[in-house]
């Protein structure tokens, strides 16, 4: 718009001309908006609120009587507030690059002073100090002329060939190399025991490993010398047990003869001394009789005898077959088959007796039936 102004942010917009409204100050000053300048009437002029910066190359000399060269660095700038911009304006709205020439002398001035007052040691120890100080003291002057410092950095402290900074940093330089000594000479140690106790670690490792490596070879080689032995093994075990079998086989083949000899030789031959038993008992049975006929040369009495005594003579021949092991071979009919012949061999042995004794047989009354008794029906 016509005769419409408006600062930019960093600048103060000073506008001179007429007396309405200015008060005490020469200008009117505007920061933040627009104002209406009229052409004719008004002039306008910007003055800077953006961050300066002056430089500080000085020679001090301190308490000591030492020199000294400082270097510093000072960032300032306008004031903000109106009466700020006002001194700077009237001061350096022409020129205002003279603002940091003119903060540069100021502050050489107050580091001169006060550097003067302090030593060697407090101005290379205690920087900060130096700089607040010094802040402090030129706070006033810099408000006069409308600026405010920010900050102030000595950059540097040198004392040129005097030696003196170097000399007293010596003792300091003397301890830090025999820390520095100390601290590499420990560092080697150090790393000579890290490197002795990989040593160490790496040989425990190889040891375990060749252990390790040992009992896997010893359980591959016993697996493998099973694997050979299972054959063979194998082979005896099934060997063992054909043996174990053939001489279970023989034990019950001897068994089975042993058994088969008892049936054929043993029991056949208690049998036939059984029978040669009875027939001396048969014997000695006539020789009584034959004794008692001849003592009462009565024969029907002694045929009378002999046909009493027949069942206990076959009771004898019972009882002698009594502890044999017949065989029946033929259930009812070979047990009546026994007895018969029990009866016969009895029959038998009552006829050799009485031929023996030389006299014909003679019928006795009643003798038929007691002998059908005796029989009875046969199978």
């Amino acid at each position: 718009m016509f005769g419409y102004r408006v600062p930019a942010p960093d600048q103060a917009m000073l506008i001179s001309g007429g007396r309405r409204g200015l008060g005490a100050a020469p200008f009117r000053v505007v920061t933040g908006h627009g104002a209406f300048v009229s052409p004719v009437f008004r002039k306008t002029r910007f003055l800077t609120l953006a961050m300066c910066e002056a430089e500080v190359d000085e020679n001090c000399v301190t308490h000591q009587g030492i020199a000294l060269t400082v270097r510093a660095v000072i960032a300032f700038k306008v004031g903000n507030d109106t009466e700020s911009i006002v001194n700077a304006g009237q001061r350096f709205l022409s020129d205002q690059d003279e603002m940091s020439v003119l903060t540069g002398r100021i502050f050489a001035g107050h580091l001169r002073s006060i550097i003067g007052s302090m030593t060697v040691e407090e101005i290379v120890t205690e920087r900060q100090k130096l700089a607040t100080e010094v802040l402090e003291t030129s706070k006033a002057e810099m408000a006069k002329i409308g600026l405010t410092v920010d900050s102030l950095q000595i950059q540097s402290i040198d004392d040129g060939d005097a030696g003196y900074i170097a000399a007293m940093a010596a003792p300091h330089q003397a301890a830090i190399q025999r820390q520095a000594k100390i601290a590499q000479a420990q560092a080697t140690q150090a790393a000579a025991e890290a490197e002795q106790a990989a040593a160490r670690n790496q040989a425990e490792y190889a040891r375990q490993t060749a252990v390790v490596k040992a009992q896997y070879n010893a359980e591959v080689d016993r697996a493998q010398a099973q694997a050979a032995q299972a054959g063979p093994l194998a082979a005896a075990h099934a060997q063992q047990e054909v043996l174990t079998a053939q001489t279970e086989l023989a034990q019950r083949a001897a068994e089975l003869r042993q058994q088969q000899l008892v049936a054929e030789i043993v029991k056949p031959a208690e049998a036939e001394a059984e029978r040669i038993r009875v027939l001396a008992l048969a014997e000695a049975a006539k020789m009584k009789i034959q004794a008692e006929a001849a003592a009462s040369h009565d024969r029907v009495a002694l045929d009378r005898m002999l046909i009493d005594q027949l069942p206990q003579i076959v009771k004898e021949a019972a009882g002698g077959l009594a502890g044999a092991n017949v065989n029946v071979l033929n259930g009812a009919d070979g047990l009546g088959e026994i007895a018969a012949g029990l009866v016969g061999q009895g029959l038998t042995i009552l006829d050799s007796v009485r031929q023996n004794l030389g006299t014909p047989r003679t019928h006795v009354e009643g003798e038929a039936e007691p002998r059908k008794r005796l029989l009875g029906p046969v199978g």
